[in-house]
């Protein structure tokens, strides 16, 4: 009888002590980010003005594209024109459909690479995401869609051929906006998941940042492996473009990135403004994509 109770009480030890998917021995989540660099906000434009923003972009951030392919990128029939825009403010990843989206593609804000897609997105759920869009491959690898809490939705994604890429000069910034009553959920999901680090919680931050300069929002600023991450937290009342502009882009000097900007063929939708030690102001390019870029206060 005792026997049977100790090897009973071996095999729960051996149960407990295995890690859980996702998780080291240590009882800690695994780190999956491979680096900013392969972090890359998704882009759709239509076909016909893929060519425009593209080169709107690197005229105003420099850097350089991948050759443009024609495939399905999705796990139900679809045709989309693909290339990764790689710059040294943040990788952008642009898509021209030719065929009609399926959802819910378009509405993932950015694309992460991960080191084991299956283990990810095991610990991606076990920190509070759903599972949007179950594992499928893609012509180069295998891809996922989660949704945090708040309705926040992002793909993760694993390549078959190990990407290389340069270090970024500047990390850009995942801008997430989410409602008061899911930010709490959000930012401990989104933190158990990255292994990131909360920088600052700003229950006051100035509302001129969402463009409301009479009120102020709670900002919550995250960094972690994945990049840096600000959390918008809002009561939805937002006048355009602000929840437009899903990545904010560090430049050296904002005026000369403006007037790249510009003769590039990229509208200012708001004009530089001071705040949280920064200059900062809201572009959109060519295709309508809408960006924030900023720079040290001063610069």
């Amino acid at each position: 009888m005792r026997l049977l109770h100790l090897a009973a009480a071996l095999a729960l030890f051996a149960v407990s002590a295995t890690p859980q998917p996702g998780w080291s021995r240590d009882g800690a989540p695994k780190d999956f980010a491979v680096g900013a660099q392969y972090d890359t906000t998704h882009v759709y434009v239509a076909p016909d003005e893929v060519d425009k923003f593209v080169e709107s972009f690197l005229s105003t951030f420099g850097g350089k594209s991948t050759n443009q392919v024609v495939v399905t990128v999705t796990p139900t029939p679809s045709s989309t024109s693909s290339q990764l825009l790689l710059t040294p403010a943040g990788s952008v990843s642009v898509f021209g459909f030719k065929t009609p989206i399926p959802y819910p593609f378009g509405h993932e804000r950015t694309g992460y690479l991960v080191t084991d897609l299956d283990a990810a997105v095991r610990s991606a759920e076990s920190a509070g995401a759903a599972l949007l869009v179950k594992t499928f491959p893609d012509p180069i690898g295998r891809d996922a869609v989660v949704q945090w809490p708040g309705g926040i939705n992002m793909q993760l994604y694993w390549h078959t051929a190990k990407p290389s890429y340069d270090a970024l000069t500047t990390i850009p910034e995942n801008r997430v906006y989410v409602p008061a009553a899911r930010a709490s959920d959000f930012v401990k999901s989104f933190i158990r998941f990255s292994k990131g680090t909360v920088v600052s919680d700003n229950a006051k931050a100035p509302g001129i940042e969402i463009g409301r300069p009479n009120d102020s929002y709670r900002r919550v600023r995250i960094t972690s492996k994945f990049g840096a991450m600000t959390v918008l937290i809002t009561d939805g009342v937002l006048p355009y473009p602000y929840g437009h502009e899903t990545t904010g882009y560090e430049v050296p000097n904002l005026d000369n990135t403006l007037t790249k900007a510009k003769t590039a063929g990229a509208v200012v939708l708001v004009q530089p403004y001071v705040a949280d030690a920064r200059r900062a102001a809201v572009v959109k390019f060519p295709g309508g994509y809408v960006a924030e870029i900023h720079s040290a206060a001063g610069k």
